[in-house]
């Protein structure tokens, strides 16, 4: 052998496909701080119409699974416009 390497196809960093799950893990820690401050922000608009205030406990224990649907939307809305920067 002479001692030359055929050149090995690389391929490029943006190959393949973020799946909307991987994008909703990587999405959820933001996705559930926003569902806090929307129930948060909401009990006191609610609050100021004479019902009781949501605190912001209650409303962070509510966003942890509340925030699963919102990170899963958030992937897929993420995904579509990955895809329309793709085309």
């Amino acid at each position: 052998m002479s001692g030359t390497k055929s050149p090995s196809r690389k391929a490029p960093a943006t190959e393949g496909k973020w799946p909307v799950w991987k994008l909703a893990i990587l999405l959820y820690p933001a996705t559930a701080l926003t569902v806090a401050i929307n129930l948060f922000l909401a009990g006191l608009i609610l609050h100021s119409a004479g019902f009781g205030a949501i605190e912001p406990v209650p409303a962070i224990l509510w966003s942890i699974p509340l925030g699963v649907p919102a990170s899963w939307l958030a992937g897929c809305w993420v995904r579509g416009l990955m895809d329309e920067a793709d085309d």
